[in-house]
């Protein structure tokens, strides 16, 4: 199984919707608070290029924000991504 993590805040719509397709997958995955780890802001700023949670990694892939995990779902490439 893939290690899945996703950066997240307290108060991001998003990050609840992104965490809610991977349960429903199934699969389980690390959540890294950014909001409550500053240092850990800065490895999501590194590993990502981009400001804005979530962001969401499969293994060492970057999938992106919610919008780009939902779009991979919906052609289908996201389960094999997963191990499903």
């Amino acid at each position: 199984m893939p290690k899945i993590q996703i950066y997240t805040t307290l108060l991001c719509p998003y990050c609840v919707r992104a965490k809610q397709l991977l349960r429903r997958k199934g699969v389980d995955y690390e959540e890294i608070r950014i909001d409550l780890d500053h240092e850990q802001m800065r490895v999501m700023l590194q590993r990502s290029r981009r400001q804005t949670v979530p962001q969401i990694f499969i293994d060492d892939f970057h999938v992106g924000g919610y919008d780009d995990m939902a779009a991979m779902d919906a052609r289908g490439e996201l389960d094999p991504r997963l191990g499903l």
